[in-house]
């Protein structure tokens, strides 16, 4: 199960790199995620949860202007592969599951999400001619509650 969490949090990370960063510090710190003790317990410290939640703020309002680069890109893409399995070992550590599955899924969810994301995005501003501005805040819904959901279920 939590190698599956992983990789759907992975996926959150393809869509919004740093959403899912953001739901896994707000978890430890509502102690839905048990990382007291282990190497990831600064995770729920004040100024690391006000830092990660700024930066995904941050991202959330970036993503809506035109010259920001595409989440396919190799910095971007990197970006959510890091982060995808970072996310996915914060759920693997507090459910004491395989750390390594769940990194790899998590990194693997990465992918996925970027380029399902923006697949998803390009065919419904380009064939169905919605805004981008609606559909980018659509997405965001996407990542916040399904990353919210990810990890309550740990």
């Amino acid at each position: 199960m939590v190698v599956l969490l992983g990789f759907l949090l992975g996926c959150i990370c393809g869509l919004r790199s740093l959403t899912a960063p953001a739901v896994v510090c707000w978890a430890a710190h509502f102690g839905w995620l048990r990382l007291a003790g282990t190497r990831l317990g600064f995770l729920d410290r004040p100024m690391i949860l006000i830092a990660v939640t700024v930066l995904a703020i941050g991202e959330l309002i970036a993503d809506k202007l035109p010259k920001t680069p595409s989440r396919t890109a190799p910095l971007g893409l990197i970006a959510r592969i890091v982060l995808g399995a970072g996310s996915a070992a914060a759920l693997a550590v507090s459910a004491q599951g395989a750390l390594t599955l769940a990194v790899v899924a998590g990194s693997f969810g990465g992918v996925v999400g970027a380029f399902a994301g923006y697949n998803v995005r390009h065919t419904l501003v380009t064939r169905l001619g919605l805004p981008d501005f609606v559909v980018a805040l659509a997405e965001d819904v996407v990542a916040i509650v399904g990353g919210i959901l990810i990890v309550s279920h740990v």
